[in-house]
């Protein structure tokens, strides 16, 4: 990673894939970007099915949110058009291995940036780079200060959820003052199913919870981090 790092570095990781780790990321940068606020995005790697909508692929999306290039989101070398896990997507193509450290020093931040925010593919724990590094590898090598983690608000919640903050251990234990957000995206506050899950995520597991992209940005703004 360059020597210019934003005043924030925030990463984005799932409980699982299709949880929408892109959507809340890209609905919170529009929504800074919108208010002033300096942010960039980067996806480190990024797999997807090569018949796949123009514009849907997750640096796409990102891309607009922040205003960026979209090659500068997501180098043109890590876009892998196999639906897997970007390394085993590489294997299949037959494109070179890629390490941990690779992926690491191809971020690269603009200067004067209040915000950075990286989003990983897949789960906390899926394989990001050919010698097994995931999402809570590359957080701890680029030493984030905060973390979302996006999980569904439906069945499943907790358990995703409690195994998901425990695998950020390495992570915790490195930044003792790192933060970290859970979303519960998709929640329906009529759904009681959705509020119990809330609630003990909250109340019994003692994390912060938050249910809207408005709640989200709440936590992601520079004068937060300031004065938290």
């Amino acid at each position: 990673m360059s020597a210019t790092v934003p005043d924030r570095l925030v990463v984005v990781v799932g409980t699982g894939t299709e949880v929408g780790k892109t959507f809340v990321a890209a609905a919170a940068l529009t929504a800074l970007r919108t208010d002033g606020v300096a942010v960039a995005a980067r996806k480190p790697a990024q797999s997807f099915a090569p018949d796949d909508a123009a514009g849907s692929t997750d640096a796409e999306v990102l891309a607009v949110a922040t205003g960026e290039d979209v090659h500068t989101v997501c180098p043109p070398h890590r876009w892998y058009e196999v639906a897997l896990a970007p390394p085993m997507a590489a294997e299949v193509l037959g494109r070179p291995p890629f390490t941990l450290a690779e992926l690491a020093d191809e971020i690269t931040w603009p200067p004067g940036l209040a915000l950075g925010l990286i989003e990983t593919a897949g789960g906390v724990r899926s394989p990001l780079t050919s010698d097994d590094g995931d999402a809570v590898s590359l957080a701890t090598a680029l030493m984030a200060d905060l973390v979302i983690l996006v999980a569904d608000a439906g069945l499943g919640t907790l358990n995703g959820v409690r195994l998901s903050v425990a695998a950020l251990d390495p992570l915790v234990d490195t930044r003792e003052d790192l933060e970290v957000v859970v979303v519960l995206n998709r929640y329906d506050a009529r759904d009681d199913l959705h509020r119990r899950n809330r609630a003990w995520l909250r109340d019994r597991d003692g994390l912060d919870v938050v249910t809207s992209v408005d709640e989200l940005v709440d936590r992601l703004r520079p004068d937060r981090a300031r004065t938290a």
